[in-house]
C-alpha cells in the first residue's frame, strides 16, 4: 500500500488558503506581542511622572516585564508540546488579555509591577504562534514564508506608536494598556476554527485526527493529497539513541521518527524533554541557540529603548544635566515610526538571503551590519544622525533576529520543538531583563561610549556563535 509522511502531503498541497488564513491568525497572535512590548517605551515617564517613582523604578517596570516572559516561554512551551498547540495558543491568548485588561485599572504602581509581570507571562507564548505556524508550511518556502510572518511584528510595532500618538494625547495611559490587550482578545472568537498542528497529531499518534487536518488543508486549497495513506513507520532497523550527528534530526525521513518522538514525550516531562534538548546528539545546538536568543533579544529590546533614550542623553549629557524630560512627545513618536519603519526593509532583505544565502551566513552577516551601524554611536552625535544609524542598526537587527526564530524550529525534533524554542526565548528574555538595568542605565549617567561597547560586543559574540551553529537547515524537512 502506498504511504505519504507529512512533509509529503504539505509539498503537494504548496502553500494555498489553509495557510494564509493560520498566517492571520498566527501573525495577529505576533501583532498583540509587538503591541505589549513596545508599550513600555510609552507608559514608563508618564507612570514615573504620576507616581513620582525613581528612575531605577521605572527601568524596574520593564525588566519584571521579560522575567514574566521568561517564565512564560518555558512554560507555554511544555505545555504547547504536552497538551497540543491550540491549548498553548487559546491560555496564552485569554491570559494576556484579561491581565492587561486588569493592569489598566491598576490602583498604585507596585500592582501595576505584578500586572505587568503577569502580562508578561502571557505574552511569553508568542513563540507557540511561529511554531504552529510553521508546522503547516512546506520545506521549499518555509524561509520565506517565515519572513512574511515577521512583518506582523512590524505592524505591531507601528500600530502600537500611532495608538501611542492618538491616545495619549487626548487620553490616559490607562486606556492605551486597555486597548493595548484588544488584539489579543480578539483570537478568542475565532479559536474554535483553528486546527491542531498535523505533526503534533502525528508525535502523539492520532493518525486520523492528523488524516482529516491534512484532508481539511487539502479541500481549503483546491487540491489533492499524495495516494495512499499517512505514514506512522517505526523504523526498527535505525537504532536513534546510537545516532551522533546532529543533522540526522533534519533529513528528510518523513516521519519515521514519530514513534521515537512520541517514546519522549510520554516519559517525565519537561525534565525529559531538557535531557533530550541537552543530549549528545542537540547540546551544541540547544547551547549556541540560548546564547544567540539572549544577545539578539538584549540588543532588539536596547534598540527599541535606545529610540527614546539617546537623542535626550545626547542634549542633556552635553548640557550637564544627568536627566531631562523630553521638550516635544511628537519627537518621541516621530523617531519611533521611522526607526520601526526602519524594520521593513530588515525583512525584505532577509527574506531574499534567507533561501538563497541560508539561515546561518544570514544571521552573522545582519549581525555584523548591525554592529557596523551602531559603530559612529560611541560618540555624540547630532539627532539626524543618530537617528539613521539607529535606522540602519534596527533593520539588521529585526531581520537577523528573524532568521534565528526560524532557524531554532528547524533544528528541533517535533516532540520538544515548542518546549526547545520556549527555553532559547526564555534565555532571550534574560537579554531584555539585563538590557534596560545595565544600557540603559548607562546613558542616563551619561556613559554612551560604553554603553555602545557593550552592545557592540555582544553583537559580535551573537554573530560568532550563528558561525559555530553545527547544520544548516535551509530546505529540509521538519521531521
Amino acid at each position: 500500500m502506498e504511504t505519504f509522511s507529512t512533509d509529503d502531503a504539505l509539498a503537494a498541497m504548496g502553500f494555498g488558503k489553509f495557510q494564509a488564513l493560520v498566517l492571520a491568525y498566527a501573525g495577529m497572535g505576533w501583532v498583540a506581542e509587538a503591541m505589549e512590548l513596545m508599550l513600555l517605551s510609552f507608559v514608563g515617564p508618564l507612570v514615573r511622572e504620576e507616581w513620582n517613582v525613581s528612575a531605577q523604578d521605572e527601568s524596574l517596570l520593564s525588566s519584571v516585564v521579560f522575567v514574566g516572559m521568561l517564565i512564560g516561554a518555558c512554560s507555554w512551551g511544555y505545555i504547547s508540546d504536552k497538551y497540543g498547540r491550540r491549548t498553548g495558543l487559546l491560555y496564552s491568548a485569554l491570559f494576556t488579555s484579561g491581565m492587561g485588561f486588569l493592569s489598566a485599572l491598576s490602583p498604585n504602581y507596585l500592582c501595576l509591577m505584578a500586572l505587568r509581570f503577569l502580562v508578561g507571562v502571557g505574552v511569553g507564548g508568542g513563540h507557540v504562534f511561529s511554531s504552529w505556524f510553521l508546522e503547516f508550511v512546506p520545506a521549499q518556502n518555509r524561509g520565506t514564508w517565515m519572513i512574511v510572518f515577521s512583518f506582523f511584528w512590524t505592524i505591531g510595532t507601528i500600530l502600537e506608536a500611532s495608538l501611542a500618538w492618538v491616545v495619549l494625547s487626548t487620553l490616559s495611559w490607562r486606556w492605551l494598556l486597555a486597548l493595548t490587550a484588544l488584539p489579543c482578545f480578539l483570537l478568542l472568537p475565532f479559536f474554535g476554527i483553528t486546527p491542531e498542528s498535523p505533526r503534533y497529531l502525528c508525535v502523539q499518534n492520532r493518525m486520523s485526527d492528523a488524516t482529516l487536518v491534512l484532508e481539511r488543508i487539502a479541500r481549503t486549497n483546491q487540491a489533492a493529497l499524495p495516494p495512499g495513506t499517512l505514514r506512522y513507520q517505526q523504523d526498527s532497523e535505525v537504532d536513534h539513541s546510537a545516532l551522533t550527528c546532529e543533522i540526522d534530526h533534519l533529513l528528510p525521513v518523513g516521519e519515521k521518527e514519530c514513534a521515537d518522538d512520541n517514546s519522549i514525550s510520554s516519559k517525565s516531562g519537561s525534565a525529559a524533554a531538557l535531557r533530550s534538548l541537552l543530549s549528545r546528539k542537540l547540546r551544541r545546538s540547544t547551547l549556541l541557540l540560548w546564547f544567540a536568543f539572549y544577545a539578539s533579544s538584549f540588543a532588539y529590546y536596547g534598540l527599541v529603548l535606545l529610540t527614546s533614550q539617546l537623542s535626550d542623553a545626547n542634549s542633556s549629557c552635553a548640557s550637564g544635566l544627568r536627566y531631562v524630560k523630553s521638550e516635544a512627545d511628537a519627537n518621541l513618536y516621530k523617531d519611533t515610526f521611522i526607526t520601526s519603519f526602519a524594520e521593513f526593509p530588515g525583512l525584505v532583505v532577509s527574506a531574499i538571503l534567507v533561501d538563497w544565502f541560508g539561515r546561518k551566513a544570514t544571521m552573522w552577516c545582519l549581525l555584523f551590519a548591525c554592529c557596523g551601524f551602531l559603530g559612529p554611536l560611541v560618540l555624540h552625535q547630532s539627532e539626524l544622525w543618530t537617528t539613521g544609524v539607529l535606522f540602519g542598526a534596527r533593520g539588521c537587527a529585526i531581520g537577523s533576529f528573524t532568521v534565528l526564530c526560524l532557524y531554532a524550529p528547524e533544528v528541533y525534533p517535533t516532540s520538544v520543538r515548542s518546549t526547545g524554542v520556549g527555553i532559547a526565548t526564555a534565555i532571550g528574555r534574560i537579554g531584555g531583563i539585563v538590557c534596560p538595568l545595565v544600557a540603559v542605565g548607562m546613558l542616563r549617567s551619561c556613559h554612551q561610549m560604553e554603553a555602545i561597547v557593550v552592545f557592540e560586543v555582544v553583537l559580535c559574540l551573537a554573530a560568532i556563535a550563528c558561525m559555530l551553529f553545527p547544520v544548516e537547515t535551509k530546505g529540509r524537512d521538519m521531521n
